[in-house]
């Protein structure tokens, strides 16, 4: 007989990623899983016990697939660089793993998890992408208040754009949704004093 393969936590939980960039979140059970693993049920609930621990830790792993390697891309950029290519990269996750942006930023988690892991706060509570106000307030010689405010601003069309572009099926391109975040978020930099050098060409190809 050949010998046992060991089922692992990260092979679970890359098996139900998997599943959930495939097919959404409404795809992800024990059964499913164990199907993908071409293995039994018991080694899935040994290692989570419950569905709603299996997707709590899902959710943490989806966002380190989706977000992982931005730090990356944006070191060692000057603000305005990192700032838009960051931008760039959330847009991007709407056409390559809609299933997954939709669990991790759009979905309320107690009706995918069985949990609030969100807390209480409004989304309108958080500071919007802090690290960049940061970057923004070293390079440039401009108010901490009004960086934050366009930075926010920003951030916030850039969501809309994203969830009218999953409503709307991707009908409109990656390209044009990132050449919207990119103009808009120039006008509100250019408010303050801050110019680009580059062109949204630039950042689709990063």
């Amino acid at each position: 007989m050949g010998r046992k393969t060991k089922i692992t936590k990260e092979m679970i939980l890359e098996a139900a990623y998997e599943l959930l960039d495939e097919s959404g979140i409404g795809a992800v059970a024990i059964k499913t899983i164990a199907a993908k693993l071409e293995c039994s049920t018991q080694p899935i609930s040994w290692q989570f016990g419950s569905m709603t621990d299996l997707k709590k830790e899902l959710f943490n792993y989806a966002v380190g697939k989706l977000y992982g390697n931005l730090p990356d891309k944006m070191k060692g950029k000057e603000a305005t660089e990192a700032f838009f290519i960051s931008g760039v990269h959330y847009l991007t996750n709407v056409y390559e793993h809609p299933n997954v942006f939709r669990f991790i930023n759009v979905d309320n988690t107690m009706d995918t998890i069985g949990e609030d892991i969100r807390g209480e706060n409004s989304f309108f509570d958080y500071q919007f992408d802090e690290e960049a106000v940061e970057f923004f307030e070293q390079q440039y010689d401009v108010p901490k208040d009004a960086i934050r405010e366009a930075v926010r601003d920003t951030v916030i069309y850039t969501h809309g754009l994203a969830m009218f572009a999953m409503l709307d099926g991707a009908k409109l391109s990656r390209e044009d949704a990132c050449k919207l975040m990119f103009n808009m978020g120039m006008k509100l930099l250019a408010n303050l004093g801050i110019k680009q050098r580059e062109d949204i060409d630039y950042y689709l190809n990063i």
